[in-house]
């Protein structure tokens, strides 16, 4: 038993290192993820090093560490994404801006194939939702997008 308190003593003694390790380690990550949540462990990681520096022993640091990483990340975290977040342009782009647009059948759609020319001024290959046909000329909204078509359903005006 001797053996086995001699270890924890000097993991215990070396525990500020660790602590610095994780902390290091939390903030690369954070840097790749940005996310905020492995900054969050990084500052419940700070806060196990001071309870390192008061003197607590080992469990109690992590236990404390691990509450305050806890805390930081359902009480700090939402408000700093919230800040990061509110500059953000609310325009959709891309696939998103194509869902719901009107267009015209420039030919017959079916379930296999079709052609439509959305408002924005774009002709797409098009597929119907439902399988159901769809003339020409008819009144068209775009349901989602595969690939490089546009599946669409008819709409009643």
């Amino acid at each position: 038993m001797d053996g086995f308190a001699t270890f924890i003593t000097g993991i215990e003694q070396w525990a500020w290192i660790g602590w610095l390790v994780l902390i290091a380690l939390f903030l690369v990550i954070e840097m790749m993820t940005l996310d905020f949540t492995f900054l969050m462990l990084s500052f419940g990681s700070a806060v196990g090093l001071i309870t390192d520096l008061v003197g607590l022993p080992l469990w109690a640091q992590v236990i404390i560490a691990a509450a305050a990483a806890a805390l930081f990340i359902f009480f700090l975290r939402p408000p700093l994404l919230h800040r990061l977040r509110r500059g953000e342009d609310p325009t959709k782009s891309n696939v998103a801006a194509l869902i719901g647009l009107r267009g015209t059948a420039l030919q017959d759609i079916t379930k296999i194939s079709g052609q439509v020319k959305l408002s924005n001024g774009d002709t797409w290959t098009a597929r119907s939702l439902d399988g159901t046909p769809i003339i020409e000329g008819s009144r068209v909204a775009v349901a989602e997008i595969s690939g490089a078509t546009a599946i669409v359903r008819p709409v009643i005006e």
